[in-house]
């Protein structure tokens, strides 16, 4: 099952005054490349949140936000009496008579106390990470959906490629044909003009020739088989990434579009043959957001 790189997800908890929230936001990426945004003291669970984070999610532009506020005893700062006091006196050695506005004291530095980080990380760190585990549930559920979406508009781009391509093989052989007329014809008329007759042997040669530089067999079974194997990896159930060889896929069906293209003398298979190329580059565009 093809599944793209656009998701979002998000879980919360509160328990014990402790409030956690996680926000995980994907878009398309070529690699693996992840932003964690933390409050100040759950800054050291970075790496932690990462690991969790890459192990569920192999490709795109990970965005992880962490929201945390703590009203429980715990989160309650208190106030150092000792560093206040050293305050006020060092204050009441400059002037004696000196007024002393004690909400700004509890501003200075070491005045207001709270539990040390590794206390905070330790109370809410299991926490945290059930809640990303959560969060990449619903990533990888909104992924799964877009991935749906994503495989029926392939499938589109890629039957009109079926389409086109079928009528080209199918006309192949008769444009060799309607070539060996038309030359025949033209070289008949030249030559009557002086009384000459055309040599079968030099006419099939040249027919030949033609023949041989529009000769698009080759082309044709790669890019079918570029299409069945598209659509193998569209329809593979083992749940591994698949985008980058999907878009690998895309650039060599451009590459076998552009040698038949080349090939293409005839009108009715130019104008297939652009829409071949068309339908390709719309896959090329909507690869690069599958995982």
């Amino acid at each position: 099952m093809l599944r793209s790189m656009t998701g979002f997800g998000t879980s919360s908890s509160r328990e014990d005054g402790v409030s956690l929230q996680v926000e995980i936001r994907t878009v398309n990426n070529k690699f693996y490349k992840a932003n964690v945004r933390l409050p100040e003291p759950l800054q050291s669970l970075e790496t932690a949140i990462d690991i969790a984070v890459s192990k569920r999610l192999s490709r795109g532009s990970v965005t992880i936000n962490v929201k945390f506020t703590d009203s429980s005893d715990h989160g309650v700062a208190t106030i150092n009496k000792e560093i206040l006091r050293n305050y006020i006196d060092q204050l009441k050695h400059v002037d004696s008579e000196l007024s002393i506005d004690m909400s700004r004291l509890l501003h200075l530095p070491g005045v207001m106390c709270s539990d040390p980080e590794e206390e905070v990380v330790g109370r809410v760190k299991d926490s945290l990470l059930t809640l990303v585990e959560k969060a990449c549930s619903d990533v990888i559920a909104m992924r799964n959906r877009e991935g749906k979406s994503l495989e029926e508009d392939l499938e589109i781009h890629l039957s009109k490629i079926d389409e086109h391509l079928s009528c080209i093989k199918e006309r192949a052989p008769e444009i060799v044909k309607e070539y060996q007329v038309r030359l025949q014809t033209r070289v008949q008329n030249l030559l009557a003009e002086i009384g000459k007759n055309v040599e079968d042997e030099d006419l099939l040669r040249e027919v030949a020739i033609f023949a041989e530089k529009t000769d698009i067999a080759e082309e044709i079974s790669r890019l079918s088989g570029h299409l069945v194997q598209f659509r193998e990896l569209i329809d593979t159930k083992s749940g591994d990434p698949v985008g980058r060889t999907l878009d690998f896929l895309a650039q060599e069906m451009l590459r076998e579009s552009n040698t038949i293209a080349s090939k293409c003398l005839d009108g009715d298979r130019s104008r297939r043959i652009v829409e071949i190329k068309g339908a390709v580059d719309r896959i090329k565009e909507q690869v690069q957001n599958a995982e």
